[in-house]
């Protein structure tokens, strides 16, 4: 290995370390600082290899942080990680990270807190501004009729 990929390794090394990575983040920060082909596929390999790149670790961190941190639901986190080009086995091992039970109490916390911030006392209203909000945190139709239909 050149001093040059040497140099690119050491960076990508710290670029993964800050916060877990896809191949394709490390793949696109590698063109900008101008390693390419099979140079950066090289400096990939390598990552992979000492474990600083692993796309099931970044895939299960994704899914459970946007699912805690932020409401999402399983819809809107697989999207966005496809959009990250994590798919198949990956995908599915993210989307063991969320608990059923704890998806469903997450929905109803997030539908209570916002029915509290709704101004209007048509019930029609009500669940149509709430079903519209759960769907755009990304879960099920389904579910979210059951939820809003319980309250």
């Amino acid at each position: 290995m050149t001093d040059y990929l040497k140099d690119a390794l050491k960076k990508a090394a710290m670029f993964c370390a800050y916060q877990e990575r896809t191949q394709q983040e490390v793949r696109d920060r590698l063109k900008d600082w101008g390693v390419i082909g099979d140079d950066a596929e090289e400096v990939i390999a390598e990552l992979i290899q000492q474990n600083y790149l692993n796309e099931e670790r970044f895939a299960k961190s994704f899914a459970g942080g946007k699912f805690r941190v932020k409401g999402w639901g399983k819809r809107k986190i697989k999207q966005h990680l496809q959009q990250r080009g994590i798919t198949g086995y990956n995908l599915d091992q993210a989307m063991k990270e969320i608990e059923p039970d704890d998806y469903r109490t997450t929905l109803a916390d997030l539908l209570t807190k916002k029915r509290q911030s709704i101004r209007d006392d048509n019930p029609l209203v009500i669940k149509q501004k709430l079903v519209r909000y759960a769907l755009s945190k990304g879960y099920e139709s389904d579910l979210v009729w059951q939820v809003v239909e319980g309250m």
